[in-house]
């Protein structure tokens, strides 16, 4: 039998160990002394199943012996000296390993298993900085490479090192009392509220009844076919919560500049027909309006960022930056569909859209506020009958791409507006449907699924409350009270800077569609 300090390193390791004349971190006296505890202790394996894997070990030899121990706790089967060494042979690695003297032996190089659990987290981390160097050895040699792009580069480090971070992360289990706290007190702010909600208002009352606000950590996905308004619809909602409400919000546009998206925000607030802020042909009267009610935009908490083709790891790194610089309370993503995941590869886009709606929601956990995300639905809504207002509604099954969404997020909501098929103008009970939008709620993890019926106003590109009284006016006085004064002297606020209202060029944006 070899002896341990004469085994030899396979190619990749022997790489390692001649990488800029420096040895690897590695401590093989403690991978032994993991895998003769495992050995030993009866409930050994149970601690460190979670910590480590095969490739934790540096020593190959050790690799195998733990994928034999790994075999064995799968199956449920006993691990001790003997069952380890079988299961060796039926791998066909006992020779490999030094044969069964060596893996005796390793049970005679530690007292107890008592300190196993600790020993297995140096070998995982020893583990974590090997692939760290490697990961940077790799990235320094295709940067030396003058052929390859900078920006490619840096898409691929950063999606290589989210991998490397993900696969490690381990979270401890929290015993119930402080959780316990933690929910009374959310019931008891929530009940100090005027509102009564325990979220987000969004300004639009029934949704807020539904849902109890937008709550933290949550993934919303709002669908809906083109055409249909999403994203009028979340610049209203913004609108509402950055202005009536001083709520700090985020939005990533990917389909439409931020100027774009100002200039539907002027028509919104200001009551002008978007063909008309695009043309710049306003009435004297109308001026005065757009100056007057310009006010309330002022210095509101919005944020937009109109970064084409966004990667989820740019939205990771601003969106921190965002909630820790400007304590942002929600992000809002339009669209989905158009984001990518640099750097990572995938079989299929659908993959892809996996893995970005996976982390909106490990995003939103981790920072602790609601992230909305809008998407796309397939044309099977299309195909449908169109022979009453049902015929058209959209279903979870719609969602494009990926079924991983609707799993991931907490609430799924669709956006359908009966008057776009039934052109008549009337449903089969001959209720006047112009203006009518149904924001359905199709999943809800915490709470019900309900329609919740509001008001479109396609001139305006805007939603409203089905039964909202004393108008859009009455509703901007009323909020004009809670902003500061001196609020009124700053801009709205952007990623590049401070946004010039009136200085796009006319015909910058197509309002024939409200998307």
């Amino acid at each position: 039998m070899e002896g341990n300090n004469t085994r030899r390193f396979t190619p990749k390791n022997q790489q390692l160990y001649d990488y800029g004349g420096r040895r690897p971190p590695r401590d093989t006296e403690l991978e032994e002394a993991v895998l003769g505890a495992l050995m030993l202790e009866k409930d050994a394996y149970t601690a460190v199943c979670d910590i480590l894997k095969p490739e934790s070990f540096y020593e190959p030899a050790n690799k195998k012996i733990y994928e034999a121990i790994q075999n064995l706790g799968a199956s449920q089967r006993p691990i001790d000296t003997l069952t380890v060494t079988e299961q060796l042979r039926l791998n066909g690695t006992l020779d490999e390993v030094g044969g069964p003297v060596f893996v005796s032996e390793l049970t005679l190089r530690v007292a107890s298993g008592a300190n196993a659990e600790y020993h297995a987290r140096i070998v995982a981390q020893k583990y974590l900085a090997r692939e760290l160097i490697s990961f940077a050895a790799d990235i320094e040699k295709k940067a030396f490479d003058e052929s390859n792009d900078v920006d490619d580069l840096m898409q691929e480090a950063e999606g290589r090192l989210f991998e490397i971070s993900q696969r490690n992360v381990k979270k401890d289990v929290t015993q119930i009392d402080p959780v316990i706290k933690s929910a009374v007190e959310q019931i008891q702010a929530a009940a100090n509220r005027t509102s009564g909600l325990s979220g987000l208002e969004t300004g639009f009352h029934k949704l807020d009844q539904l849902t109890s606000g937008w709550q933290n950590s949550d993934l919303i996905i709002i669908a809906a076919r083109p055409a249909m308004g999403k994203t009028a619809f979340v610049l209203s909602m913004a609108k509402n919560m950055a202005v009536n409400y001083n709520t700090p919000v985020a939005m990533f546009s990917l389909e439409m500049s931020n100027l774009q998206l100002v200039n539907r925000l002027i028509s919104n607030v200001c009551e002008i027909p978007s063909e008309k802020i695009k043309s710049g042909q306003l009435e004297h009267m109308e001026w005065d309006q757009l100056m007057a009610r310009l006010k309330h935009l002022e210095g509101a908490p919005l944020f937009i960022d109109d970064t084409a083709s966004l990667s989820i790891f740019e939205l990771r790194t601003k969106a921190r930056r965002l909630v820790r610089e400007h304590g942002v309370k929600i992000i809002i993503i339009d669209y989905l569909q158009l984001m990518n995941a640099s750097g990572m590869k995938f079989g299929s886009r659908e993959q892809e859209v996996s893995m970005i709606s996976r982390s909106l929601k490990q995003l939103a956990k981790e920072l602790n506020i609601p992230i909305i995300a809008l998407s796309q639905l397939n044309r099977s809504v299309e195909s449908r009958g169109n022979d009453s207002k049902d015929g058209k509604r959209p279903q979870l099954s719609d969602l494009r791409e990926s079924g991983a969404i609707e799993q991931d997020a907490d609430i799924v909501c669709f956006i359908h507006r009966p008057e776009y098929y039934l052109r008549s103008g009337t449903d089969g009970t001959d209720r006047d449907i112009r203006g009518l939008a149904e924001f359905i709620v199709a999943k809800h993890r915490s709470g019900r699924v309900d329609d919740v019926e509001m008001r479109f106003k396609a001139k305006f590109a805007r939603f409203e409350n089905w039964t909202e009284e004393g108008g859009e006016e009455g509703a901007m006085q009323s909020m004009g009270s809670r902003l500061n004064d001196s609020s009124l002297d700053a801009a709205v606020q952007f990623s590049g800077g401070t946004a010039d209202f009136l200085g796009g060029a006319p015909g910058s944006i197509d309002d024939s569609v409200p998307f």
